[in-house]
């Protein structure tokens, strides 16, 4: 049995943040019902590249889903979901504060037919605030937390990070664990509740230390002057001569330790502490004399913290990861198939390996709306 059969969520949301929280839920057993516009339904569907008739992106992120195209502007629209919103577990949309009260579906509302209802509402900037109600996207998410001002490029500004942060990490993981917590303490209460994921909010966590640097001891961080922000030769990227890229972090002493012996760096430079700077270069001098395979060869079996950055296309070839098992789960699109988007649900909560397509909108039409 997975961890969420017998559930049943509505999603309101389209794009990411949303619908990677419901994949979540998905593959672990609840049953989601994406309600969708009848016009072209979740933007998502119309991007490239393709994977048969829907974008690569649709695919992955709504696996295994159920699509329901309703107006919910209109009173059909309306009087069609009111058996879904009465028998719902969790409701999760994704608009602007107020909009899902002036569809008549907030949260007041759905609480008035379903008291057992969690609704989470997922946000830029919260349900309240001077913020509420501004538009914004992952990147000024980043920046309005601080997070994107230790990230610095070589010319010393901000570069644009390689991962939407704010959508995954702010807002589609918190959703599911409020909405995990929520529906334990319903199964106490018989209750159910309000949650206010707001995106910008849940990036502070990943700043605790430089919050706590800062305010316990005046030491406000700053882009490669910190031990995780590039400051540290132990903790630091150093480029081969094939122009490949050592990821190094033997941060620990004996990790350090080890590292020098794997490198060759002299005895002057192994105290970082005196001259950081001046070890950070002799370190960066010995890498770029070297191409990847060399470094490669030299930290096998030799506790070294130390790896070669690998591109996505040879991360998904690594045995590692491949022998774990990350992509045996597959979404399909008419004759095309890939493996399916990577979610962290252990696979004792998810059912066994296998194939489900993205829905086609308003799929579930005929069955679900009277």
């Amino acid at each position: 049995m997975r961890a969420l059969e017998h559930l049943l969520v509505l999603d309101f949301t389209t794009l990411l943040p949303g619908p990677m929280a419901t994949l979540i839920l998905a593959e672990a057993g609840a049953e989601v019902i994406k309600i969708e516009r009848p016009d072209g339904g979740d933007e998502m569907r119309s991007y490239q590249p393709r994977l048969g008739p829907e974008s690569v992106n649709f695919a992955l992120l709504n696996r295994g889903k159920r699509s329901l195209a309703l107006d919910l502007k209109t009173a059909d629209g309306k009087a069609r979901i009111a058996p879904l919103l009465r028998r719902a577990d969790v409701v999760i949309e994704q608009f602007r504060p107020g909009v899902m009260d002036r569809l008549g579906l907030g949260y007041d509302a759905l609480k008035a037919i379903n008291p057992r209802l969690i609704y989470c509402a997922i946000t830029g900037y919260g349900q309240s605030g001077p913020r509420a109600a501004v538009a914004g996207h992952d990147l000024n998410y980043l920046a309005d937390s601080g997070m994107l001002a230790l990230s610095a490029g070589s010319d010393g500004a901000p570069v644009v990070p390689p991962a939407l942060i704010a959508d995954i990490a702010g807002g589609a993981y918190p959703a599911v664990i409020n909405i995990l917590l929520a529906l334990q303490r319903r199964a106490a209460t018989g209750e159910g509740c309000r949650l206010d994921i707001s995106m910008s909010d849940n990036l502070f966590p990943f700043l605790y230390w430089a919050i706590g640097n800062g305010l316990a001891a005046g030491q406000w961080p700053q882009p490669s002057g910190d031990l995780v922000t590039g400051g540290s030769p132990r903790y630091q990227i150093y480029r081969t001569a094939d122009d490949r890229f050592v990821a190094a972090a033997p941060l620990e002493q004996k990790f350090w330790e080890n590292f020098c012996d794997a490198i060759g760096l002299a005895p002057e430079y192994r105290d970082d502490r005196r001259h950081p700077q001046a070890t950070k270069a002799a370190v960066a001098a010995l890498i770029r004399a070297h191409p990847a395979a060399e470094w490669r060869a030299r930290f096998v079996g030799k506790d070294v913290c130390s790896t070669i950055a690998a591109t996505v296309e040879e991360a998904l070839h690594d045995p590692h990861f491949a022998g774990r098992g990350l992509f045996d789960w597959g979404v399909t699109a008419g004759d095309a198939r890939l493996p399916a988007a990577v979610v962290p649900v252990a696979p004792d909560l998810r059912a066994p390996p296998g194939d489900a397509a993205a829905p086609p909108l308003g799929e579930a039409n005929p069955t679900l709306a009277p």
